[in-house]
């Protein structure tokens, strides 16, 4: 499952994607599934399973500031380590606090439903949940 929040914790997308398929292949698929209304964000944090050439191009080409960590192995073939704002990489944690928050829905968290279509559908309605609570 591949998230997008907003910096507040707010869900605003969730794409449900093989357990075997890299995280960077399902980016632009993430990012389309954001409501319309709300417009492209000014940055993107992500972690290190982000970390691509071709994430960050989309990003770049969106003009989307990316917030992502880079592999060791991607720092080891840079001549100088790029510019990177660790202060707003800190603030990534919204993304891991609404995914505990999920893993605590017994439900999703279980994956009672086997078929994806309902799967979703119970990610759907604790998004609603999330939003109707206090």
């Amino acid at each position: 499952m591949h998230l997008v929040c907003d910096r507040a914790g707010n869900p605003l997308a969730a794409v449900l994607t093989g357990g075997q398929e890299p995280e960077v292949v399902h980016l632009a698929a993430a990012l389309a599934a954001v409501p319309k209304g709300l417009g492209p964000p000014k940055a993107l944090a992500g972690d290190k399973g982000y970390s691509a050439n071709r994430v960050r191009a989309t990003l770049l080409a969106a003009g989307i500031e990316d917030v992502i960590a880079r592999r060791k192995d991607e720092l080891a073939r840079l001549p100088a380590p790029p510019a990177f704002d660790t202060g707003k990489y800190k603030r990534r944690n919204v993304i891991e606090r609404l995914n505990g928050w999920l893993k605590e829905r017994r439900r999703v968290a279980t994956r009672y439903e086997k078929l994806a279509v309902n799967f979703r559908a119970m990610i759907q309605l604790a998004f609603a949940l999330w939003y109707l609570t206090p």
